[in-house]
Parts: C-alpha cells; sequence; structure tokens
C-alpha cells in the first residue's frame, strides 16, 4: 500500500501522544483504529502501533533511568515472560481473520473503560497504606508480565493499563515504582512483538517510526505544557474517546465481515 500523507500520520501520532500523556492512556489504543482507517489492514495496524509504541515508551524509560528511577531487575522479571508471551499474541493475531481482529479489539476498547476505572480504585485503596503482598512472587510475576505481553502482540497495545494494578495487588509495589516499571516492561514487550510482526511482513516502518515520533514528541508537550485539567473532565473525555473509538472498531469489523 503507498504512503499515506506523512504530514497526516505525524499529526496523528502527535495527537495520540497528546492522548496518551494527557489522558493516560497507551498510544495503541489510538493508533490501531487511526492506521485501520487510513486503509492499512488491521494487522497492520496492530504490527504497526507495536513499533510505535516502542519508540514512545523507550524515550520514556531512558528518562526514567537518567533520573534513577529504574530498577532493571524488577523489568527483568516481568518482562522475561512477556517477551515470549508477546509471540503467543502474534501467532493468534496473525490467524484471526480482519473481522475477528477487529471485533476482539473493539472489545479491548471496552473493557479498557473498567480497566482504568479498577487501576485508578487500586491506586486510590493503596495509595496510604503499606504495600505488602501475599502472593508467590514467582507466579504473580509471570502472571503480569505474560498478560501485558499477550495484549501487546495481538492488539499492539502496551498493556500498562493491567500491568500497574496487578503489580500493585500481587507484588506489593508502590504506585510509582508499578508505574516506572510498567513503562520499562513495555518496552520489552512492544520490541518483541514489532520483531514478531517484522518476521511475517507486517510492520510498515516509515508509518511506525513516523507516528512513533509524533507521539513522543506529543506526549512530551501534554505533560509538561498543557494545563491541568480536573479529574472529572479527565475522565469524561477518556470514556467518550474510547466509546466512538469502540463503535468504529465494531463497524469497521462489520463491514470487513460483510465485505
Amino acid at each position: 500500500m503507498v504512503l499515506a500523507n506523512p504530514l497526516f500520520i505525524g499529526i496523528s501520532g502527535f495527537f495520540s501522544g497528546i492522548l496518551a500523556g494527557f489522558l493516560g492512556i497507551g498510544g495503541g489504543t489510538v493508533l490501531v483504529p487511526l492506521l485501520v482507517a487510513l486503509g492499512y489492514t488491521p494487522i497492520q495496524a496492530v504490527a504497526t502501533s507495536a513499533l510505535a509504541i516502542t519508540i514512545t515508551a523507550l524515550s520514556g524509560t531512558i528518562q526514567n533511568w537518567r533520573m534513577g528511577y529504574i530498577k532493571l531487575q524488577s523489568i527483568l522479571y516481568l518482562g522475561l515472560p512477556a517477551l515470549f508471551a508477546a509471540q503467543v499474541g502474534v501467532y493468534l493475531a496473525e490467524r484471526f481473520p480482519d473481522a475477528l481482529l477487529l471485533f476482539a479489539f473493539g472489545l479491548l476498547l471496552v473493557v479498557n473503560i473498567f480497566l482504568v476505572e479498577f487501576r485508578k480504585h487500586v491506586i486510590a485503596k493503596y495509595k496510604h497504606q503499606e504495600q505488602t503482598s501475599s502472593s508467590n512472587p514467582i507466579v504473580a510475576r509471570i502472571t503480569t508480565g505474560s498478560a501485558a505481553g499477550v495484549l501487546a502482540g495481538l492488539f499492539g497495545v502496551g498493556g500498562g493499563v493491567i500491568m500497574v494494578p496487578l503489580q500493585i495487588i500481587l507484588l506489593g509495589e508502590s504506585i510509582k515504582a508499578a508505574i516506572q516499571t510498567s513503562l520499562g516492561v513495555i518496552v520489552l514487550t512492544a520490541i518483541s512483538a514489532c520483531i514478531g510482526h517484522a518476521s511475517q511482513g507486517n510492520v510498515l516502518f516509515v508509518e511506525g517510526l513516523i507516528l512513533g515520533t509524533g507521539g513522543l514528541i506529543g506526549a512530551q508537550v501534554s505533560t509538561r505544557f498543557l494545563p491541568k485539567l480536573s479529574n472529572n473532565v479527565i475522565s469524561f473525555a477518556f470514556r467518550m474517546l474510547l466509546v466512538i473509538l469502540a463503535i468504529y472498531t465494531f463497524w469497521q469489523s462489520w463491514k470487513i465481515y460483510h465485505g
């Protein structure tokens, strides 16, 4: 397929970065429906989103590393099972029909609404409590990392929305440590998913690089320069965005199925 307007793709990546930083959502949530809207196949959208997420997550992880916030051991404990699980996600994505892959992504968008509310509930609950863990740490890390890996390979998303609360609940991590570790693990899962999809010829490297660069800049702008809105406004905007994206994704799935 001929490359769509590079300027439009860059602006779209910038917009996804704005949303990612401003609303606290992963770029893949926006990028996959965007690429489908531009005429790319669902598997290309998922694969290219993984490349774009690699760029933006790597930027944030490098910044955390420079500030001394990175615990390499924690990232590896979660990242190793995620690396293998991402290939499971790639395998499934390859075998899902386009209509089914889009329908499953639409369901993920709907579930995301509840996952984000769950994450907010967990953070609020554990914010002023001493962090403890009553679960087996090995099982907890495998479970958490694997969930993120499958999501990365199958849907081209980071998986941080589920990793953060699982780290807090299962591993007794602090909120800040969970977020920082999650970002580092996303780098590994996105790279693994990207390699898996690239071996199948699904990754659009030019589009992915443009989207990732635009998203990187957008996230920096949204977190540093945009005024902060109230939690209610952000929550409402997030829900509306997910509803719109879910409706559009289901519609595209229906069109492909009956096309």
